[in-house]
């Protein structure tokens, strides 16, 4: 099985130095690329590859780059961003490839700014993420050190820096629009779409924003080629995942797998199953903001197409484990907390709906609940649903609660019976 996206993390996860990544067949791909190929040859294996965004939307890479203005004329300069604000609760795949192999990432970078076109990188990073934001620093000057970055990379007409942005921190960075607002040093909210950032984004320029792991694949597709990257999956959803899990199973972790293996290979398999005396009742796909499944589901393939069928999401992969010991009222009540917590505040359904939906869950939580508070939560489930908010965070937020009150209502109307929580 090959899992060319940790082939170089070690187990002691200490990564690479510029030294031991070039002999281990690193900044190959820039060198094919830039001597042997053209901006279009780049966008179009990447197209062919079947490529999908890894931050959680599943969007096609090569079309998301194909919307760049190209030819004479086209505006410039030009802006890619990686974006490594990592905050969805329960989401640390990317983590594992900033701290164990951050020459990857540049590369990759390297790589997808000279099929855009862009001149200048920005690595965005949560500030939490100390030790990646150490290592990012050591090896941007490593492969700067080494030509690799700069002016005229290999002797080229192709320049390009790469700057790190540690952010002071917020869940809505996660979005792009909001993230280029926090890098021009402005509040931290979306922007209206269109137009699209690869039109109008950072400072008003062409901007693609590409997730980590995404751009860790680009290297491999320019090394490989397309058809390789499609045979690495299970399924018609190209490439390897980096799924994790979380929760009281007996080994909690990451794992670079063909897309498409299933949730029980992940549980029982990779993570060893569930600890003794825990029993199996739901998960988390794809992080906090997508919806439960439950055990009717388990031999699903985790992909984009079949986690959407079974009305969830794939979203980053991974996932977050629901047992018969722990409450999904108190989970989910958490899970509302944070999402209130972080609302940007930029349209009244989300900085209002969130803080009513958490106070409703708290009084449920806490045996002070009523019956009718099912129905008003159910009614907000629809009214921050899609389309009804500026983005897509209040949407996200209610995911783990709409299917928390179809998988687990019996919990919900016994807290309400019983005027406590039953697992206290």
């Amino acid at each position: 099985m090959e899992r060319p996206l940790t082939a170089n993390i070690r187990p002691d996860r200490e990564p690479l130095d510029i030294d031991g990544y070039e002999r281990a067949g690193g900044y190959r791909a820039v060198r094919e690329a830039l001597q042997r190929m053209t901006p279009e040859d780049v966008l179009a294996a990447v197209t062919e590859s079947g490529l999908r965004g890894r931050g959680g939307a599943g969007f096609p890479t090569g079309q998301k780059w194909s919307f760049m203005p190209r030819g004479e004329g086209a505006p410039t300069p030009r802006y890619l961003i990686a974006n490594a604000d990592e905050m969805e609760p329960g989401t640390f795949k990317d983590r594992l490839l900033l701290e164990g192999d951050p020459h990857l990432l540049i590369e990759g970078m390297i790589v997808s700014a000279y099929a855009i076109g862009a001149t200048t990188g920005y690595i965005f990073l949560r500030d939490e993420y100390r030790l990646a934001a150490e290592r990012l620093r050591r090896a941007l000057a490593e492969a700067a050190g080494r030509g690799w970055l700069g002016e005229h990379i290999l002797g080229t007409g192709f320049s390009l820096d790469i700057h790190l942005h540690t952010s002071a921190g917020r869940y809505i960075c996660g979005e792009e629009t909001a993230l280029i607002n926090a890098l021009e040093g402005r509040r931290a909210i979306p922007r209206t779409k269109p137009p699209f950032p690869q039109a109008v984004g950072l400072w008003g320029k062409p901007t693609v924003v590409n997730n980590v792991e995404t751009l860790c694949n680009v290297p491999h597709i320019v090394n490989n080629g397309a058809e390789w990257f499609k045979g690495l999956s299970r399924t018609d959803n190209a490439g390897t995942k980096i799924y994790g899990v979380s929760g009281k199973v007996k080994r909690p972790g990451a794992w670079e797998l063909p897309m498409g293996t299933t949730i029980r290979e992940l549980l029982e398999e990779h993570a060893g199953g569930m600890r003794g005396g825990y029993r199996f009742r739901g998960v988390l796909p794809g992080g906090a903001s997508t919806d439960f499944l439950v055990e009717e589901h388990l031999d699903a393939p985790m992909d984009f197409d079949a986690i959407q069928k079974l009305g969830s999401r794939l979203g980053t992969g991974t996932m977050i484990v629901l047992d018969d010991r722990t409450c999904p009222v108190a989970m989910v009540h958490n899970l509302e907390h944070f999402f209130a917590q972080e609302s940007c505040g930029w349209c009244t359904p989300c900085r209002d709906g969130l803080p009513y939906v958490e106070q409703l869950l708290a009084a449920i939580d806490d045996g002070d609940g009523r019956f009718e508070d099912l129905d008003l939560l159910e009614m907000h489930t629809r009214h921050l649903g899609p389309g009804r908010t500026f983005c897509a965070h209040a949407p996200g937020a209610m995911e783990p609660l709409q299917s928390a009150l179809r998988w687990f209502r019996d919990d919900f109307e016994r807290h309400i019976a019983e005027r406590r929580c039953p697992y206290r």
